[in-house]
């Protein structure tokens, strides 16, 4: 009898060949026989989507083509609607809408989010499927302040996810926590430059 596990939405019998030629399968065996991947959304990744400002949508059509579209807004724009169900507002775009014809004819997604700042990065494996009829939905998801107008919702089901590890992600930050933490510097040195006025009146 064949054992199944989360991680085989990617490790195909194909890869697992592939891994064992090259010498890795061993320690993904491991994986998938201790802890493995996730199939719900936990705590801890909700609290990641959550902050995320980005996030990287792959999908394909039915003859395989894939396609990968770029998703952005405030922090909280992504919405953990339960353990297994990620949600966003489809707000008006370029108009080509392939990443809405890719879905028509194939379900199969995936949503990568990368957290430059902390050098984080998660993979999520599932199916998206696309809201049109649903206006109380689509105003739950809007994120405040948007100026383009929703036009539908998409609704993504985990099949599974992976967080690994941060290598070869370069560090980098957000213009706004640049801006914040230079203001502070800013006015750390004005109460610095105070005080040193200060005591120089003291003992002039």
């Amino acid at each position: 009898m064949t054992t199944s596990f989360p991680s085989d939405v990617a490790f195909t019998p194909t890869v697992k060949a592939i891994q064992t030629r090259n010498g890795s399968r061993r320690a993904y065996a491991r994986m998938e026989e201790g802890d493995g991947w996730e199939t719900t959304i936990t705590p801890d990744i909700a609290a990641f989507i959550a902050a995320q400002t980005s996030v990287f949508l792959g999908t394909a059509n039915a003859a395989g083509q894939p396609y990968i579209q770029h998703r952005g807004g405030p922090a909280g724009f992504l919405r953990v609607l339960d353990d297994k169900t990620i949600g966003f507002a489809d707000v008006q775009g370029n108009r080509q809408f392939i990443t809405l014809g890719n879905l028509a004819e194939n379900p199969k997604a995936h949503l990568f989010l990368i957290d430059y700042a902390h050098r984080q990065r998660v993979k999520i494996w599932g199916e998206a499927r696309v809201v049109e009829d649903d206006p109380a939905l689509l105003e739950k998801l809007m994120p405040p302040n948007e100026k383009s107008r929703g036009e539908r919702v998409i609704l993504f089901t985990v099949t599974a996810w992976d967080a690994n590890c941060p290598k070869h992600i370069p560090q980098r930050f957000e213009a706004a926590d640049v801006a914040r933490t230079l203001e502070q510097r800013d006015q750390r040195i004005a109460v610095l430059e105070q005080e040193v006025a200060r005591l120089s009146q003291i003992t002039a």
